[in-house]
């Protein structure tokens, strides 16, 4: 159903309840477009050694394995899901995708990722490899140390028992159910 008005200021209280209807139906279709999205990174490769999916479910793999929560679970499948619109802004877009679903601290984590990221390959690139040193004194920079260091930089290995999409799905379909904020 579609509303007549053509300003929003001209709305009224019942064409804003169609609206919010709507909304509350498009929010339901989330966690399959995830994972929609998460498939696409299949056809990524970037030079690596796997493809972006393989990486992605690799890195949650191994935060799952190392007892992180599940909350940093599903940030680390998803912290290269904005490969799928541009690689340069990768971090911002997959840190504005969870935003509504995660906490602040992992927010942050995936917004600055590919910065910690840099330390490992940033000189090869002409870069500052000590770029994460920015965020030295941020409350989460030893989360995201721990993030980058011990789960995405190892995450590159064709040999690792990686668990598939499937696993991890419950994870996407509880957390993209609704935002935080509801």
């Amino acid at each position: 159903m579609t509303t007549s008005f053509t300003r929003m200021d001209a709305g009224t209280p019942e064409q804003w309840m169609i609206i919010k209807d709507e909304h509350t139906l498009l929010q339901q279709q989330v966690p399959t477009r995830i994972k929609k999205m998460l498939r696409e990174l299949e056809s990524i490769e970037g030079g690596f050694g796997v493809n972006q999916l393989v990486h992605s479910l690799q890195t949650a793999t191994r935060a799952e394995r190392a007892g992180a929560s599940e909350e940093l679970v599903l940030a680390a499948l998803c912290h290269d899901i904005g490969k799928v619109i541009s690689v340069p802004n990768h971090p911002a877009i997959a840190a504005e995708i969870l935003k509504a679903y995660v906490s602040p601290e992992t927010y942050w984590v995936i917004l600055t990722h590919q910065d910690f990221q840099g330390r490992h390959y940033y000189k090869y690139l002409g870069m500052n490899p000590a770029a994460r040193d920015q965020y030295k004194d941020h409350p989460s920079y030893a989360l995201a140390e721990r993030f980058t260091d011990e789960w995405d930089q190892t995450a590159f290995d064709p040999n690792y028992e990686t668990l598939p999409l499937e696993h991890f799905e419950p994870i996407i379909d509880r957390f993209f159910a609704k935002p935080r904020s509801m």
